[in-house]
């Protein structure tokens, strides 16, 4: 089924999203606001064993888009004066013993050093686990309707040694943003949901974007999402739309719609949120992987000029989230899919979304991403 709002025929981004689901997806929607207009359409499935669509303005799990929205937080903050790019983080938030050196700027582009409580993949091929609910199987599924204090995902992260020392690296990290979440809720004195409403989702007027906390809902009209794990030499699938996203917090709990994020990153770039100095700050990428606070900035290559991006997923749920620098051309895309601990979608959600991104701006390699947020 596809949606057309402008009228305009769009066969071969029909064809692309059914291409995402001949790779595997269970469904996809996908809009896109370009030279020719605007653009929404679906393929694939809600829900397996069933017909029907995934809704063309569903809300969806955006996993680690979940960080372009908490840097815009702490950058407007910054604007009131609240924060300071710059400031140690331990001046705020004592409790933790961190690093002096770690500053909120380190905290946003991933380079405080700081270990991941998802567990990190190390160069050598080693892993180092995290917290019990990112273990994969039925553990995972076991655990996924625990509650996890932000401060406790901390404390575990922590515990443990750091990859490197402040500023000299890069390496992505939820806990860093579990950490600027923490820093938001200090300096205001307010919830991080309060003020996600009060500076990004109410000027805005993002009525279909959500803050969960610690609930399992996740509004209508949605896809499902679904995780495999083997049990007892079974294949099992289980429904797991429901879940506590409390285990990622910040680092990718948050939900949204294709519209809401296409307002969202449209507004972004375009200056409707942040002054030209901050926003030229949040798109200054760092020379390891072009990651600048909340954002990657990509290069197309070949005079196509650049992409801000973030994409993300958590346990069968997923979005992608593409922008021109000036707002003018969108690609947002919700996925739905079968997870499982191996990630065997990710080859696929690399190379779908790299024809994706070929179709909406020409040829491109597209940023890294997660295909699930564990």
């Amino acid at each position: 089924m596809s949606l057309t709002p402008t009228g305009q025929d769009r066969p071969e981004l029909q064809k692309a999203i059914e291409e995402m689901v001949e790779a595997g997806f269970t469904g996809v929607t996908m809009r896109v606001h370009d030279e020719q207009g605007e653009w929404a359409g679906a393929a694939g499935v809600a829900e397996l064993d069933e017909s029907a669509g995934p809704p063309v303005d569903g809300h969806v799990r955006i996993g680690s888009n979940t960080k372009t929205f908490t840097a815009t937080v702490v950058l407007r903050l910054v604007e009131e004066g609240a924060i300071r790019l710059d400031d140690p983080v331990a001046d705020h938030l004592p409790e933790f013993g961190l690093d002096p050196r770690i500053t909120a700027r380190m905290l946003l582009q991933h380079t405080s050093g700081v270990f991941n409580f998802t567990g990190e993949y190390y160069d050598d091929g080693t892993v180092a686990p995290g917290i019990p609910a990112t273990t994969a199987g039925r553990e995972w599924v076991d655990n996924r309707f625990k509650t996890y204090r932000p401060e406790e995902l901390v404390r575990l992260a922590l515990s443990k040694p750091a990859r490197f020392e402040p500023g000299t690296d890069w390496s992505y990290s939820n806990t860093n943003y579990v950490l600027a979440r923490l820093l938001i809720e200090k300096v205001t004195g307010r919830s991080l949901a309060e003020e996600m409403q009060r500076l990004v989702l109410g000027p805005l007027g993002l009525s279909g974007t959500v803050v969960p906390g610690t609930s399992p809902e996740i509004p209508e009209p949605h896809a499902h999402a679904y995780y495999r794990y083997e049990d007892s030499g079974r294949q099992e699938i289980v429904d797991v739309t429901r879940q506590n996203p409390s285990w990622i917090s910040t680092g990718g709990d948050m939900i949204s719609t294709t519209r809401d994020l296409h307002t969202f990153i449209s507004a972004l770039m375009g200056g409707r949120l942040l002054s030209a100095p901050l926003l030229a700050e949040m798109c200054t990428p760092h020379p390891k992987v072009g990651y600048g606070l909340g954002v990657f900035v990509q290069d197309l290559g070949e005079n196509r000029g650049t992409v801000i991006t973030h994409n993300g997923g958590a346990a069968g749920h997923g979005a992608l989230m593409y922008s021109t620098p000036d707002g003018g051309k969108t690609l947002i895309a919700a996925l739905n899919y079968v997870d499982d601990a191996a990630m065997s979608l990710a080859p696929a959600f690399q190379k779908v979304t790299q024809s994706l991104v070929d179709q909406v701006f020409g040829a491109g390699r597209p940023a890294p991403s997660e295909p699930a947020a564990r």
